[in-house]
C-alpha cells in the first residue's frame, strides 16, 4: 500500500497506523483485524492465542539482560466508532479510511479516523516490532468490541495474562494520566407500535449538522442529542394538533451523542405543522452551543403513507423520546470536573413494527448502574414497552500507590519536562474490566493526543505520536 505518512519517527507506529485503517473493523466485526494481529504474530515467530470473540493475545520476550524486569501488558481495543457525514458515502463493512494530513493533524475524510483506539493498537504493534531495543516481557492484549460496552474484554481468559503491571492505551493526552473510569451499561426500550390508517397529511423532519461526540466525556459539553431534540419538536406537535408518528430514526451509535434524527409524521394539516416547528426552532437555535452552530432541521411535506400509529402510541413515543432525562446527572464530590452519572439516548430505530430507543449509561458508582436500571425499567412500565439490559461492566477505582503510574509520570518528566495531571474519566476503559478479573494488576491509561472521538471530527495529533512513543520508552527502562 501507498502511505501518506512520510518522514516522522517513529516510522513503525505510522505505518502500522495507516495499515490498521485499510482494514473494516466496526465493533462485532473484528474477523479481518484479528487475522491481520494473528498473521502479524506468525510472520515475527511470536506466542499468540486468539479466542472467540476476536481478542488477541501476543507475547515478546524479554531482550537480553531485561528478563528480571517485571512483565508489562499493554492493552488497547481493535474496533472503532464508524460515524460519517450525511453525505459521505463510505462503507465501514468494505471501504478503508480515507486518510489526509490536516497541518500537524492526521484526519479521515468524512468519517471517523479510529484513533480510538488505533494509536493503542498501532503502538502495541510497534513495540512488538522492536521499537524499543531494549526492554522486559510484553504482554499484548488487543480487545475487540469495546464501543458498545467493553464486550470483548467481558469474554477473555485472564488466565492467560501473567503480568501484574498494565498501560491501558485509549486515553488521548500525552502527558495527561487516567487513574479511574467509570462502568456502563446498555439498555433498550422496545415499544410496539399500533397502526391505523388516518387522513391526513405526512411530513419528513430532518435534524442534521449536530457536533456529536463521545457519549460519557463529551456528556456535559452542552452538545444537543438530536434524538431529545426530535422527541422536544414531537412534544410540541402532539400538544397543538393530532400528530401521529410513521417513523423514527436517529443516532448511530449507542456511545456516541446523536448528531442526526429523522421523523416521518401524519398530520392535519403540514403547513400548520411546518409554521409551528419553524417558530420553536428560532428560539432553540439560541439556545445552541457553538459546537452546534451547524445544526439544520429541515420540515418537508411528502406524501402520505397507507397506515401510522395511533394516537395514544404516539403519545408513548413522544413520553419515551422527550421525557426520558438524558445528559449528566451527577458530578463527582473528590474530583468536582468529573462527571459521576449520565445517561445519552444514542440511538432510536424502526424495525418490525416497533421502535427501539437505545440508551447508554456511564457512572463511576455501582448503585448508579443500579438506579439507572430501576429508572428505565419504570419509565419502559408506563409506556408498556419492553426493555432489555446489556454489556454492563464496572468502573476502575482510584489506586493512591501505583508504580506503573509513578513510572510513566517519571518518564513524561523526563522526556518533556512535566508530567500530569492525574485524573478520572467519565467514560469506560477496559482496566476496569481486567482489574477486577486479576486482583492486583496496577494499570494506567495513556495515549498520544486526539480530540473529538466518536465524531467525524476526530483527528490525531501527529507530532505527539513521536513525544509519546519516546515516553514510553523511557518509562521502559525505569521501570
Amino acid at each position: 500500500m501507498e502511505y501518506i505518512i512520510k518522514g516522522r519517527k517513529p516510522e513503525a507506529f505510522f505505518r502500522y497506523f495507516e495499515e490498521i485503517s485499510a482494514i473494516p473493523r466496526e465493533s462485532y466485526h473484528e474477523e479481518k483485524i484479528a487475522d491481520y494481529l494473528v498473521n502479524f504474530a506468525k510472520e515475527r515467530g511470536l506466542e499468540y492465542y486468539r479466542d472467540e470473540a476476536q481478542n488477541v493475545l501476543i507475547k515478546k520476550p524479554a531482550t537480553k539482560g531485561q528478563e528480571h524486569k517485571p512483565t508489562v501488558l499493554f492493552q488497547a481495543h481493535t474496533d472503532m466508532v464508524c460515524e460519517k457525514e450525511p453525505d459521505v458515502e463510505h462503507d465501514f463493512s468494505r471501504d478503508p479510511l480515507d486518510l489526509y494530513i490536516d497541518g500537524k493533524f492526521l484526519r479521515a475524510r468524512g468519517t471517523t479516523l479510529g484513533a480510538d483506539d488505533g494509536m493503542g493498537v498501532a503502538t502495541m504493534l510497534a513495540l512488538l516490532d522492536g521499537m524499543v531495543k531494549e526492554h522486559p516481557a510484553y504482554e499484548c492484549l488487543f480487545t475487540a468490541t469495546e464501543e458498545p460496552g467493553l464486550v470483548g474484554s467481558l469474554k477473555f481468559d485472564y488466565s492467560r495474562i501473567s503480568a501484574r503491571k498494565m498501560l491501558n492505551l485509549d486515553c488521548g493526552q500525552t502527558t495527561l494520566v487516567l487513574a479511574c473510569c467509570a462502568g456502563g451499561m446498555c439498555s433498550d426500550i422496545t415499544l410496539p407500535l399500533q397502526t391505523e390508517s388516518f387522513e391526513g397529511e405526512a411530513i419528513h423532519i430532518c435534524i442534521s449538522g449536530l457536533m456529536g461526540g463521545h457519549a460519557g466525556v463529551d456528556i456535559n459539553k452542552g452538545r444537543t442529542n438530536a434524538n431529545k431534540l426530535m422527541g422536544r419538536l414531537l412534544a410540541a406537535l402532539v400538544q397543538t394538533c393530532d400528530a401521529r408518528v410513521i417513523s423514527l430514526d436517529g443516532g448511530a451509535k449507542e456511545g456516541a451523542i446523536a448528531r442526526d434524527c429523522n421523523m416521518y409524521l401524519a398530520v392535519p394539516d403540514s403547513k400548520a405543522a411546518t409554521d409551528i416547528l419553524t417558530a420553536l426552532y428560532k428560539g432553540i437555535e439560541k439556545e445552541l452551543s457553538s459546537d452546534d452552530k451547524n445544526c439544520v432541521i429541515t420540515v418537508n411535506k411528502v406524501e402520505p403513507f397507507e397506515n401510522m400509529t395511533s394516537r395514544d402510541t404516539t403519545i408513548r413515543i413522544c413520553g419515551i423520546l422527550a421525557g426520558t432525562p438524558n445528559g449528566a446527572f451527577a458530578m463527582n464530590h473528590e474530583m468536582t470536573y468529573l462527571v459521576d452519572y449520565s445517561r445519552n439516548l444514542g440511538v432510536t430505530y424502526t424495525k418490525d413494527n416497533s421502535i427501539t430507543f437505545v440508551f447508554y449509561c456511564h457512572a463511576l458508582k455501582e448503585s448508579q448502574l443500579d438506579a439507572n436500571t430501576c429508572e428505565l425499567n419504570a419509565i419502559a412500565a408506563m409506556a408498556g414497552a419492553s426493555i432489555r439490559h446489556y454489556n454492563r461492566y464496572p468502573g476502575w477505582a482510584f489506586s493512591k500507590d501505583s508504580a506503573i503510574r509513578d513510572a510513566y509520570l517519571n518518564a513524561c518528566q523526563d522526556i518533556v519536562g512535566k508530567s500530569g495531571p492525574v485524573v478520572g474519566v467519565h467514560a469506560g476503559l477496559e482496566c476496569g474490566v481486567i482489574c477486577a478479573a486479576i486482583p492486583g494488576m496496577d494499570a494506567v491509561s495513556v495515549g498520544p493526543n486526539m480530540a473529538n472521538g466518536h465524531s467525524p471530527q476526530e483527528c490525531l495529533d501527529l507530532d505527539s505520536c513521536e513525544v509519546f512513543c519516546r515516553i514510553i520508552e523511557r518509562m521502559l527502562e525505569i521501570i
